[in-house]
């Protein structure tokens, strides 16, 4: 397995609108495990492909604290979203920024998994908030883009100053 380097905002590439998946093979599956090393070394609890410039409808999420839990959906679709929840977001692409962003409070997918197997799967909570946030990655959208424009700036301020104090 290896580390796949994670885009980060405002890379124009993390707007690319995800392909579907034709056939999961070999190359997808081993997406799959590459994209489980890079999110649980980053850490996060979620990467979507097109985070890591492979602009294709595969996401990879495990919600657990022990990290034993993984779950991968290839072309996801939501079916069923009811209710409404506001909850701290973060993101992998967006380093150290964390802001409340209003999203369905419980959805129902529809997925391939690894194997290929089409599955559903009804999640509220967190899973819910993280399956929104990695299908809004496939459509070419972050979660910045809920954000006020005053919320916004701010964000990119911080992020401008964050990047001049790597330098």
């Amino acid at each position: 397995m290896a580390l796949l380097e994670i885009l980060h905002y405002p890379d124009k590439r993390l707007r690319k609108i995800a392909k579907p998946v034709a056939c999961v093979d070999e190359t997808i599956r081993t997406l799959v495990d590459n994209m489980f090393e890079t999110m649980y070394a980053a850490p996060g609890v979620g990467l979507a492909a097109t985070q890591v410039d492979f602009h294709q409808q595969v996401i990879v999420m495990d919600i657990s604290v022990e990290k034993n839990q993984p779950l991968c959906l290839i072309n996801p679709t939501i079916t069923k979203a009811e209710g409404t929840e506001v909850s701290d977001e973060g993101c992998l692409s967006v380093p150290d920024i964390y802001e409340a962003v209003e999203r369905a409070a419980r959805v129902s997918v529809s997925a391939l998994n690894q194997q290929g197997e089409t599955f559903t799967l009804d999640a509220d909570e967190l899973l819910a908030v993280c399956i929104q946030h990695e299908i809004d990655h496939l459509k070419g959208k972050l979660f910045v883009d809920y954000l006020s424009s005053l919320k916004l700036q701010r964000v990119k301020k911080r992020l401008l100053k964050a990047r001049r104090a790597r330098l």
